[in-house]
């Protein structure tokens, strides 16, 4: 199974912005240890992290038929019409993560566009979301 993982805008400067909401460790990390675990559990991982909307929708774009699944923290993006077409245009499969809980944050974090096209949303539980979310597209 292939998965992509895509990090929308501000995620480069995890474990630098706010770690008392995302934690101390940086992308990298988070990727680094994802990627091993995946492959672990038979599953290739791509990361990718953009602060670009139009990358993030090209990228989505480039894996069209390539890959099995999406996991996506869209970050601040949420609300990106653009990318939610994406994900509809390209058929894929997908997972809407948060770090965070959007619901116990402003208002404005709890509004997603994307969550109507995604087979599911994981909120709240910090970098443990995407290991959630990479098991959640390898069981449906």
């Amino acid at each position: 199974m292939r998965v992509l993982l895509i990090n929308g805008p501000n995620m480069n400067f995890l474990g630098i912005r706010e770690p008392e909401i995302y934690g101390s460790r940086t992308l990298e990390e988070v990727e680094r240890d994802l990627t091993a675990w995946s492959s672990r559990n038979g599953i290739e991982l791509e990361c990718f992290q953009s602060n670009s909307e139009g990358d993030i929708v090209g990228k989505i774009h480039k894996g069209y038929g390539t890959t099995d699944g999406l996991v996506i923290n869209p970050a601040s993006l949420s609300q990106s019409y653009p990318i939610r077409e994406a994900i509809v245009a390209c058929g894929m499969r997908a997972v809407e993560i948060h770090m965070s809980n959007i619901y116990s944050r402003e208002d404005w974090h709890s509004v997603s566009v994307l969550s109507p096209v995604v087979i599911g949303m994981i909120t709240g539980f910090g970098e443990y979301g995407y290991r959630l979310a990479i098991q959640a597209l390898a069981c449906k």
